[in-house]
């Protein structure tokens, strides 16, 4: 796996709470690309959770969104906004494991409409959370004039060390 680059950091103004290195309250989730796959492995803490030692829900919506769209910039190489998402929740997330992993990949294509698939498993690699994003995507020009986004890269090296679930 190689590790993306984020075209936005050291960007004035660029305070995503998904993605964002220097959003202090943000969840700074970092990306990877296996495949045809996106990876993120995000480490949950209490700040985050709902019930006691449980992941809130309204996170895990975050986290399972910013992993869609990342399959967007990568994938795709433009940019765009998540139009509806659904999402189900069939086992709870301990806030007390070390790492959680989110993989999300395109399912299908229509055009400028992307249905994007996102799958979060706990520290066991159970799958916990999954969602199903309507992405509407942006064309190249647009992508860079209002996100100012040019393109998605990877790093050189391999990452070694990741743990990563599978769906």
């Amino acid at each position: 796996m190689k590790k993306i680059i984020n075209p936005w950091k050291g960007m004035e103004g660029y305070n995503c709470f998904g993605c964002a290195p220097d959003n202090e309250a943000g969840v700074k989730m970092e990306f990877y690309e296996d495949g045809d796959d996106v990876v993120s492995v995000w480490h949950p803490g209490p700040a985050y959770q709902g019930w006691v030692h449980t992941l809130h829900g309204g996170i895990q919506a975050v986290l399972l969104d910013e992993i869609c769209s990342w399959v967007i910039f990568r994938k795709l190489q433009t940019s765009g906004v998540t139009s509806r998402m659904e999402t189900r929740y069939m086992k709870s997330v301990r806030t007390t494991d070390e790492h959680v992993v989110l993989r999300a990949r395109i399912r299908e294509r229509k055009r400028n409409i992307i249905l994007v698939e996102a799958f979060l498993y706990n520290q066991q690699g159970e799958l916990c959370t999954k969602a199903v994003c309507t992405y509407f995507t942006f064309p190249p020009e647009k992508a860079r004039e209002e996100m100012q986004f040019i393109e998605c890269v990877l790093e050189e090296e391999e990452t070694e060390g990741v743990t990563i679930g599978q769906s």
